[in-house]
């Protein structure tokens, strides 16, 4: 069975303790640490990597190595410093793939 793992920054993440999931708090000036960390669950058992959208914008290389595997799966959060918009168009991306068509077709947002 995979185990759920969550990295961000501290106050985005830490709720997510209480729900049973390994939080990984990192700041920015942590980067490189983050971006073993990310190597190191991807090795150690873990399936499903969500990862705050700031702290993605920092480790596009690390995230770009998994994304044509299945394990790990990194999905991109809104943490406490806002919403970029990546993880929702990174699921709309996945989907669209999967199912050969844009989900949002006729939505203005396109």
């Amino acid at each position: 069975m995979y185990k759920i793992a969550v990295m961000g920054d501290y106050d985005s993440i830490y709720g997510f303790a209480s729900l049973g999931l390994a939080i990984f708090p990192f700041e920015d000036k942590d980067l490189e640490e983050a971006a073993r960390t990310v190597h190191r669950l991807a090795s150690g058992g873990y399936g499903i990597i969500y990862m705050t959208e700031h702290l993605a914008e920092g480790l596009q290389k690390e995230i770009a190595k998994y994304q044509s595997q299945l394990v790990p799966t990194i999905i991109l959060i809104p943490g406490v410093k806002g919403n970029t918009g990546r993880g929702i168009a990174q699921v709309k991306k996945s989907v669209e793939q999967a199912v050969g068509s844009d989900i949002l077709f006729g939505n203005d947002e396109n």
